[in-house]
Formats: structure tokens, sequence, C-alpha cells
């Protein structure tokens, strides 16, 4: 079937199927779908548990980790590789759980289709399996039914389609028989209606045109499916890190065994020393640092309304520099609302009206709208609960206005005739397009009763109508007539189904989705931050504009039609510069995602629809709706808002930097000291010292590297998160701050522990106890000072992480332990007197001003 057939008359859509109003045959039916396939959703590929488990160990750094549980085997040390070997084991359990939840976003578009639908064959209307549907075949559709595949729609009545999962168009949208024009948006082909989309109100009979995979629906799991998944920044760079540390590791194995050798060192010392170095090269607690942390950023941004999906998108957010935010219920509140009323030359705005002050015409009004109207206050179609509501809230009593006004007849809207209408006794209220019902009134309600509507009189209608629509206002006009003649009835039915053109004009209800009251300063913050915010709907362009500029967001407006004709290229340059894009579809929406990323952007994607989906499975951060979102977006997000609100996205951002911070703050430790002890064993081992052999490396790193570098996670935000630009991605974690900071530090703890090595020594040809105890002991504390120096480093009051000082405290009593107890015969370790500990005193205090020094030198980079 041509793409064109919204374009096309139902007499030509039908010949092109070779089918006709009464359907298919049976046998016909059977032959297509051997030809076309099952009506609905393939999976494709798909990861199986054992291929997600084995992913999670794909990673160069735990590769290292591995290789120094081997190393510490091999040497004896089975207690550390154990302990290596659970760190490897946790991580990679805790990742298997997030990625295997990560695999439904297929089935859950799968779940769309209905389970049966009403076909025609030969004329007769059978229920049958939705997937045995095919191209030709003639549907049912009534109020509530799901659409099971893509058509052309050949009869309805009064039929409304809820397409907001797919289009982003939020109102239920009227359909119709006619042609539309061949360029027409998907949210604007009033002629077809969409696997998986509502039925809202009305009925309809429509030939299929498409079915499951040819599906628009089809197209966006296509997609979907095509979509490779991306690591975060995080992950790629630990991963690199990974695999620098690995050939660093390699180089000082190669290097420091044959160089001890040729200084006369037994091959067994100088093996066990270059164990020790590789060892002391490995920072063993990263990964599970690293997960820790990420693991209470989730805890907390799940209390702020913010679910994370998976762990590494927690971090991923401090470096996003571009939100494209969709619109529906994100920026605005998701719903209708009355927003202003026109009666007879005077405009009423919502706060204007209530019960004390109401005049008599804002009443008329509303208890017009309101007895015109199937909805309720709970639910119905969205413009009359907006009616119903205003009502409600300006101190009218719904239920008893229309247990008083009971409904005797009804003329029900269709999207024909673009209004409905309803009978009460003698009087007849009606409500519908402004046009249509203004061609319907004869006179107009003023302050002193009806008069006549004199051309003058229209014409202000209409200009007011214009007014509320360019405030991007859904404008519906009421009118009402006591005398029920006005009725007109069908010959053949005797049902209502017109009035004749003499009707009271009442007035024009004027609504809007307004915007969310606190969003517009959560955007000011993110804009402040350095992140910049575009609008990406499928709603129309002036409702897009209206609420970008009441939400203090630029006018810059292009279409999904303008990016559609748009080259790669050309869109590029074009991303930059607009601030609302409307009328978009699902393609268009990635196109404005991977321009972005193209231009060198790190991008947050929101969104809760179908049409969704791959935007937001291919965006850096994908951000769904938890409120409204489908089942397909929240699988293929990252990040589910809890309460579809943008400002949550604002506070997750700052929590997503706070987290960073506190990843660098521990790599930056981690590694730094890493960098010593390396340097620290390598140097002596030069001069023929085997010193902080691997049992004694391994003990400092279970101090600094476990409860220490653990409580970092907790640290509270920074003073200035949300003051600084986002962080480059590209920079890397170990950029040049943190270089200067391993540099600086790192050069001053060999040096200083060199110094007491010497000191300690005292002319001994080889490392005694005493000073192996004394480095031993001197090295742990001065890691516990460097520790509190970095988070100044990251603007971290000292004293505001009462874990942070707990760990500590611990961790010096676990030293102590090793030094005064039996432990000792382990570690090769002495206690030490009061002199020894006012040496390590003297040796903290010197050391304390230049790790400061060099702390204030790489705030000034």
């Amino acid at each position: 079937m041509p793409e064109a057939a919204h374009t096309q008359p139902t007499t030509d859509v039908l010949s092109g199927l070779d089918s006709e109003a009464d359907g298919l045959s049976p046998a016909e039916a059977r032959t297509r779908r051997y030809r076309h396939g099952e009506n609905e959703i393939t999976q494709g590929s798909e990861r199986t548990p054992l291929d997600i488990a084995v992913a999670q160990f794909d990673s160069a750094l735990i590769w290292v980790l591995v290789a120094a549980a081997i190393l510490s085997a091999w040497a004896g040390n089975a207690v550390d590789a154990v302990l290596i070997a659970v760190i490897v084991v946790g991580n990679g359990l805790f990742g298997f759980v997030q990625d295997y939840r990560a695999e439904g976003t297929l089935e859950s578009l799968r779940k769309l289709t209905a389970p049966t639908a009403t076909v025609r064959r030969d004329g007769q209307s059978v229920e049958a399996d939705a997937t045995e549907l095919v191209p030709g075949d003639v549907i049912e559709l009534e109020s509530g039914d799901v659409v099971p595949a893509d058509g052309r729609v050949i009869d309805c009545q009064s039929l409304e389609v809820d397409e907001a999962a797919l289009t982003g168009e939020s109102t239920p949208v009227s359909k119709g028989t006619d042609p539309v024009a061949p360029d027409a948006p998907l949210a604007e082909r009033e002629s077809m209606v969409y696997k998986g989309t509502n039925v809202t109100r009305g009925s309809a009979i429509a030939v299929l045109t498409t079915t499951g995979m040819d599906t628009e629906v089809g197209s966006i799991a296509q997609q979907l499916a095509d979509t490779a998944e991306t690591d975060t920044p995080l992950q790629t760079e630990l991963d690199t890190l990974g695999r620098t540390l690995g050939v660093g590791v390699m180089i000082l194995t190669v290097l420091v065994v044959p160089l001890l050798v040729f200084q006369g060192t037994e091959l067994v010392q100088a093996a066990l020393t270059a164990i020790s170095l590789a060892v002391a090269a490995v920072p063993e607690g990263l990964p599970a640092v690293v997960t820790l942390t990420l693991a209470l950023g989730v805890r907390k941004m799940a209390d702020e309304n913010a679910l994370v999906r998976r762990l590494p998108a927690v971090e991923a957010l401090g470096s996003v520099d571009v939100i494209c935010t969709d619109k529906t219920g994100t920026l605005t509140e998701g719903r209708m609302s009355v927003s202003r009323l026109w009666v007879n030359d005077a405009v009423v705005d919502s706060d204007e009206m209530n019960g004390e002050t109401l005049p008599d015409r804002v009443a008329t009004v509303l208890r017009a709208g309101t007895l015109c109207s199937d909805a309720t206050l709970e639910g119905g179609d969205p413009t009359e609960r907006a009616i119903v509501t205003a009502a409600d809230e300006s101190g009218i009593d719904v239920e008893r206005l229309r247990q008083e006004h009971p409904r005797t007849d009804e003329i029900p809207f269709s999207s024909e005739r673009k209004w409905m209408g309803t009978v009460h006794g003698d009087t007849v209220y009606v409500k519908g397009a402004p046009e249509v019902i203004l061609s319907k009134c004869a006179r107009v309600l003023t302050d002193t009763g009806p008069a006549d509507l004199t051309p003058d009189g229209a014409e202000q209608i209409r200009e007011q109508v214009g007014a509320f629509a360019d405030d991007a206002l859904r404008v519906l006009a009421v009118a009402y007539t006591e005398d029920a003649d006005v009725v007109e009835r069908d010959d053949t039915t005797g049902e209502a189904d017109d009035v004749s053109d003499d009707l009271i004009f009442v007035g024009l209800v004027g609504m809007i989705d307004p915007a969310r009251e606190e969003v517009a300063d959560a955007i000011a913050a993110t804009e402040r931050a350095g992140v910049g915010v575009k609008m990406v709907t499928g709603d129309n362009v002036r409702t897009a504009a209206a609420i970008a500029g009441e939400l203090g967001l630029g006018q810059r407006v292009m279409e999904g039609r303008d990016v559609e004709d748009c080259s790669d290229k050309a869109l590029r340059d074009r991303v930059e510069s607009v601030d609302v894009f409307a009328r978009t579809s699902p393609e268009h929406k990635v196109r404005i995602l991977q321009a972005l990323q193209a231009n060198g952007h790190t991008v947050a994607m929101t969104g809760d629809g179908v049409n969704d989906a791959p935007a937001l499975r291919n965006a850096d951060i994908g951000v769904a709706m938890g409120d409204r979102g489908t089942d397909v977006a929240k699988q293929a997000s990252d990040v589910i808002l809890l309460d579809d609100n943008y400002a949550t996205i604002e506070r997750a951002i700052e929590r997503g930097r706070a987290i960073f911070d506190n990843v660098w703050k521990f790599v930056g430790y981690l590694l730094s000291a890493n960098v010593a002890e390396v340097a620290i064993v390598f140097i002596a081992s030069l001069f023929g010292y085997l010193v902080l052999p691997a049992v004694q490396l391994l003990w400092i790193n279970l101090l600094t590297d476990g409860l220490p570098a653990l409580a970092l996670g907790a640290d509270p935000k920074g003073d200035d998160v949300m003051q600084r630009p986002p962080r480059d991605p590209n920079r890397g974690i170990v950029d040049h701050d943190m270089l200067a900071l391993i540099g600086g530090t790192g050069v001053i703890s060999t040096t200083v522990m060199l110094g007491l090595l010497l000191a300690t020594l005292a002319g001994a040809p080889a490392v005694t106890p005493y000073a192996m105890t004394m480095v031993f002991t001197g090295f742990v504390f001065l890691e516990f000072e460097k520790l509190y120096v970095i988070r100044w480093l990251r603007e971290t009051p000292t004293l505001s992480n009462r874990w942070l000082a707990s760990a500590v405290g611990g961790s010096i009593l676990l030293q102590l332990a090793v030094l005064y107890t039996p432990l000792n015969v382990y570690f090769g370790t002495v206690p030490l007197g009061l002199t020894d500990w006012g040496l390590l005193g003297g040796v903290l205090l010197l050391a304390l001003p230049l790790y400061l020094a060099v702390a204030s030198g790489v705030k000034r980079l």
C-alpha cells in the first residue's frame, strides 16, 4: 500500500489494497498472512542472561583486578586474593541486575497490541486474534478499543482517538474520512488510526494499511532494536584507567625483576618486590567504591522523585549540557485548565472565577458548558473535564446542577459538525468550534439580557477567538436557547441531529495545559549552570511557543517538517540556535538528538510516549515520565521521573554533579596513594631496601581504600556545584587537575616517607622491623590527612560527613591493632613508643602545608 494512504479517497485506498467495505474472505486473509506475517512486534536478537552476565566482566579494570588476585594467590596471600575476588564478583552481580531489568523495552512495545479485534470477513463481523490481521482487513472500532494496526478511516461517527503516546498530542484527536495533505505530520493525519492508540469516543470502520513491523509502532521497535547500548562517560573513563593501570603493572614487572637481579637481589626476593609493586599499583577497592557511591546516589535521587534504572547514569547526569524536554506534563501540568473566559466584551481570568463575585454571565458560561459535557470531575474528555473543574472551583455544585437540569436528549459531537448539543426540557445548550457556533447564533447575551448579534459584534467575537488562539489557548464557544423547537431531527430515525440558526451566544472558553509553577525557576537554574534547554514536542507551533515564552525559553521555533528537509550538516548548524522544536515525529527527535551529540553535547532527552522511546534510547541520558509515561518509554530510559516534573531533572543534575565530585575525590585519593606506594617501593628497592611488603600494602589499601573511601560517597554536595559549567566528558576523570593532584601529593608523600625511612634506618644495611613499622604507620596517617585536603579542594565542609569521621576513626583503631596486638606477627610490625608517635606527628605537620599548597595550585588551574 502506498505511504500516502492518508491523502487518498477511501475508494482509492480500498482499491489499492484489493479490498472492499465488507472485508476479505477467510481464505484471502490466510494467504495475506502467509505473505505479510503475523501482526505483531518482533523482538529480533535478544541478549540472554548469560550474555548480560559475561558483559559485566568486559572491563579492563576488572581484568587488572583478576590479575592482582592471581598474583596475590601465587604469593601466598590467600586472604587478599579472596577479598579482590569478592569485589569483582559483587560488582558483576550488581551490574547484571541493572542490565537484566533494562531488557524489557521491546516486550513492552508488544504489549501495546490489542489481544483481539472486530474484523469483517465476507461481510460478517467476527472476533479475531489481533495477530491474525492483515493489510486489507476491515475492522470496527468503538470507544475503549485499542487500535490493532495502522488503518485508513472509511466511515466514522464522532470518532476521537488518544494518540498522545505516539504523537505527543496532549488531547484526543478528532478523526474523519476526508483525505489530508501529503506533507501532514503524523499528529495531523485525521484520516488515519494507528496501532497502539486508544479510541476515546465514537465508533469507526477502518481498512488496515500496514500491520506488524510495518506500522508506526513497528518502525519505532526497529529503531530501538538497531540502537546499540552506549557507555556513560564514567564507564568509558574507568575502562581507560584500567587499561592504563594494566599496562603500567606489566611494564613495572618486566623492568623491576631483571633490574633487581642485575643488582644482586635473589630472584625470589625480586619477584616478591614485583608483586608488591603490582599490588600497590592496583586500586582494588575502586569498583566497589564507585558502585556504592552510585548506589547511594540512586537512593538519594529516589527520595527526590528520580528513579535511576542504570547505575552509571547517576554520574553521567553531571556532564549533561543540553536538556531536550517534552512539553506536556513535564514543563506543563499535563491537564487542560480553563485559563480565561470571554463574555460580551469582557475577559475574565481564572483567578477571578470564584463563587463570591462570579458575574451571572460568567456563571451562565460555566453552567452551560458543564451541562453540555459528558465529563465528570474524575475523568472524561480533557477539555470537558477542564470546564467542569472550573465550574466546581468557582462554587457551582456540579452534581446538583445536573440533577436539577436532567438531560432529556442530545446531539453527540462529531468531527463533521464540530459541536455537540444537549437538551434539558425546554432549554438547549451547545458548545464547539467558535466559528461554527457563531454561525448558529442570532443573538448574544449581554449584561442586560439577550441582544441582536450584529456583524460588528460577530467580528468582535472572531477577533477575541484569534487573541485567545495567539496565546495558545484551545477555544470553545458556548451558546443556548430556551426554545427546544430549534432542535432538528433526522427524517428517518427521528434522532436529533442539528439545531436552527437562532441560538444565543453566551461566551468563549479558553483552555490550556498550564506551565508548572516551579519550572521557570528550575530552567533558569539549569541555564545558570551552563545547561541549555530545548523543548521538543509533538504539539503545534503556537502552543509550544506560548509555553516556551511563559517559561523564559527562547522563541526560535523549528517544525518537524523543516527538520525533515534539512541535511545532517544543516541540521547541526540549526539545532544550536533553535529553542523549540514542534510537531516532531520519533525520527525527528532522534535526528535532533544526534545533531546535538555530533556537535559535542552530552544530551538528556525526556519523553513519555512510545514515540519517544528511540530518542530516549539514543540519548546520553534518557529520562522517562513515571506517572503518565508508557512502559515502552520507561524501559528505554535511564532515569524515570516519579513526579513527571522538569524541576526534578534540575535536582537530578545537581545530584549527578555532586556524585561525580565524590567519585573524583576518591579516585584522586586512591590513585595518589597508589602512585606514592609504587614510588616508595620502587625507589627503595633500587637501593636494596624492601619496604612495605605486599601484606602491608594490601592492609594500607584496605584501610585507606576501604571504609574511608566508601564514606566519601556520602559526602554532601559542594557549595559551588551548580555554579560551575558542565564537565567535559572528553576530558576524562583523570584530568589535568587530578594529574596535578596525584603528581604533587605523590612527590610529597614519597619524599617524606623516604626521608622517614632514612631517619629510622640509622645507617642499617637492611630494613629493620622498626623502620618498616614507622613507614607503614606513617603512610596510613599521611593518607588520612591528605583525604581531608582533597575534600577541601572540592569545596566540601570539613566536618560535614559523620560517616567519614567514623570510618577514619575505625581505620586508625585497626592500624593500632596490628601494632599492639599479636597480629603484629603477621604484619612484621613492632609496637611504637611516645617518641615515635612524636616523630610521626612532626611528619604530618610537615606534610600538611605542602599538601595544601598543591591543592591551592590545583584550584587555580
